[in-house]
């Protein structure tokens, strides 16, 4: 989305930022100007599924169908076939070879765009690049609301919360069949350092929570809102070893930040050859 004079409109822009330049380049644009969509990457192409093309103001606003994969040798957009759900918050992850669009707010794609069950809108739509077709996975995410977050590590999914809870207290790993509560995961909150660091705000206000694996360890990215005349912000990361069988957990030493801080979407890994 993009604010302009005349209000908020959905775009389809598309930019690539290049890490050693630091530089922001223009990319195709999507084929369908589309927010709130599920993206991953998978041999080396991204793909983006869902979403939402209008907005509130615009009349009702239904999820899309829609998905498309973009090929960064050529930058170009390609369409897809369209998943089988219209789906909106829902969440992209490569897996096992394989492209997942997990969960979301989901409806049938019908005249009356009624609302899809409780199995419908807990499921997952499996792209297979080579037979070029999605198949559905019912009540694979197994909750009523849109995952917040799902990454793979050596073969596993994980997650820690949802678009309404970002961390539960724990993490969860699936196992094909069931999320399970990982051994050594649960940690009350992800704000403080310690219990009794010293400068943690009192009565904190969590901005954003995001995750990012590296290797067997997950890192978590939170940030604070801290109180006072002039806005701070106090971003904190914790890092979970999924290969360790004990003390799992590390927390580093927070980082204070003027102003207040907003994070709109989740960070990801980019390596260095």
């Amino acid at each position: 989305m993009i604010l302009t004079i005349k209000g908020i409109k959905v775009v389809a822009t598309v930019l690539r930022y290049n890490i050693r330049t630091n530089q922001w380049f223009d990319c195709a644009p999507l084929g369908v100007a589309r927010y709130d969509f599920a993206c991953t990457v998978c041999e080396n192409k991204i793909y983006v599924a869902g979403g939402k093309s209008t907005l509130a103001c615009a009349g009702p606003v239904h999820g899309i169908s829609s998905a498309e994969v973009y090929d960064p040798d050529h930058d170009r957009w390609t369409p897809l076939p369209n998943l089988r759900i219209l789906r909106y918050k829902c969440i992209g992850v490569t897996w096992q070879g394989k492209v997942y669009i997990v969960g979301g707010f989901a409806e049938r794609e019908d005249s009356d765009k009624t609302m899809a069950s409780i199995v419908e809108r807990s499921s997952a739509e499996v792209y297979d690049t080579q037979a070029r077709k999605w198949d559905l996975i019912a009540g694979m995410w197994q909750l009523d609301v849109p995952p917040n977050q799902i990454v793979a590590v050596n073969g596993t999914l994980f997650s820690s919360g949802d678009c309404l809870n970002a961390w539960k207290g724990h993490i969860e790993a699936y196992d094909g069949k069931l999320w399970n509560e990982v051994d050594g995961s649960h940690k009350r909150n992800l704000s403080t350092l310690e219990d009794n660091y010293e400068n943690w705000p009192q009565n904190d206000q969590r901005l954003y929570l995001t995750m990012a694996p590296i290797g067997t360890r997950l890192f978590f990215l939170a940030g604070y809102r801290i109180g006072g005349e002039l806005p701070r912000t106090m971003s904190v990361v914790h890092m979970f070893d999924t290969s360790a069988t004990r003390d799992a957990w590390r927390s580093f030493e927070p980082m204070e930040l003027e102003g207040e801080k907003e994070l709109c979407s989740h960070c990801c890994v980019v390596q260095l050859s």
